[in-house]
């Protein structure tokens, strides 16, 4: 019973730490998807999380009764043979995006927080990830087990410390819930991080095998990604001007919680590498089938364009790519919807 419980907590970890990534954890997603929304955006946010609950468990209960190894099979089962292959290579050129988009926020965590270069961040990071993935799906796990718990414990305090600094009349500036805005950006924010994930979540549960397990650890990892994301918001309400930063959650913790300001950071880092490799992992797995190279070769293939890439610069490749990745993941995100899930054998 202890080992089901374990497995359950490590698959909601592992599901956070994919879907927290750059953009989530420095707060530059939150504030495009729900706090340029004022309050109204925390109804986009529950809306969201109950969608990572709800979808994220069937996502993972059909991969694992299918024995899905990668998100090859799942959107084959999903859309079908032909719609199927081409959302597939859609998907990979995302993942390939949002990658970079990773790639490029470590740059940027290490330039606006820290005053160096950015491509010492890039650097970093990126031999970071090729150590950690030397080790496979037990790296994966490994890192997530690491930063998830720290990332939550931070979002907590600093939610805490802003309500207890600012009052709570923030909360319900600029609430306008009849514009419906607020509600086709959170279908739009579930669908892309849901399609996203699953590079990480379709494999993961295949190997879980317990349903059972399965279950408890999408359901906990959906009200974690919740829970998180309402606290994120909830600060950013307070931050004048939050679109204007590169990192703005970094800045609200600098403003209601000093101490842990650089503690914060490196969770941000630590979150976007978990990302990295969440995607990376992914992308290994269908690639490999593709490309006969060494899975190392491979990744830092994948590795080296992302850097390439990453020079654009983060706040552009957050800007162009997400939304784009928002309005194609919804098409997705029905599918998952109106499939019913295969009988288990």
């Amino acid at each position: 019973m202890k080992n089901k419980a374990f497995l359950a907590v490590q698959i909601a970890f592992v599901y956070v730490g994919t879907v927290v990534g750059a953009g989530f954890a420095t707060g530059r997603e939150i504030v495009e998807f729900f706090t340029r929304f004022g309050s109204a955006g925390t109804a986009g946010i529950l809306l969201s999380g109950i969608l990572f609950i709800v979808l994220g468990t069937k996502l993972m209960v059909i991969a694992s009764r299918i024995k899905a190894p990668s998100f090859h099979e799942m959107n084959v089962f999903l859309l079908g043979k032909r719609a199927g292959y081409a959302v597939n290579w859609v998907m990979l050129l995302l993942l390939f995006g949002v990658t970079s988009v990773m790639v490029s926020g470590a740059g940027a965590i290490f330039e606006e927080r820290l005053g160096m270069p950015a491509s010492a961040g890039v650097i970093i990071s990126i031999f970071i990830t090729l150590a950690i993935m030397a080790k496979g799906l037990q790296g994966v796990v490994g890192v997530n087990m690491l930063v998830v718990p720290m990332l939550l414990l931070l979002s907590i305090i600093v939610m805490v410390s802003s309500f207890a600094q600012e009052g709570a009349a923030a909360l319900f500036k600029e609430a306008n819930l009849m514009d419906g805005g607020w509600l086709f950006s959170a279908f739009c924010y579930a669908a892309y991080n849901l399609a996203l994930a699953q590079a990480v979540l379709v494999p993961l549960a295949a190997e879980a095998g317990d349903e059972e397990v399965i279950r408890k650890g999408a359901g906990l990892g959906g009200f974690l990604l919740l829970l998180i994301m309402l606290g994120s918001h909830l600060s950013l309400l307070y931050l004048p001007d939050a679109g204007s930063y590169e990192i703005p959650m970094a800045e609200v913790m600098r403003d209601v919680f000093s101490a842990a300001y650089y503690l914060y950071v490196m969770v941000i880092f630590g979150e976007v590498l978990t990302s990295v490799i969440g995607n990376l992992y992914g992308m290994e797995r269908l690639l490999s089938k593709k490309i006969r190279l060494p899975r190392m070769a491979v990744i830092s293939l994948i590795l080296t364009a992302c850097f390439i890439l990453s020079f654009i610069g983060y706040g552009k490749l957050i800007s162009s790519i997400y939304p784009v990745i928002g309005y194609i993941s919804l098409f997705f995100l029905g599918a998952l919807i109106l499939k019913k899930k295969p009988e288990r054998k």
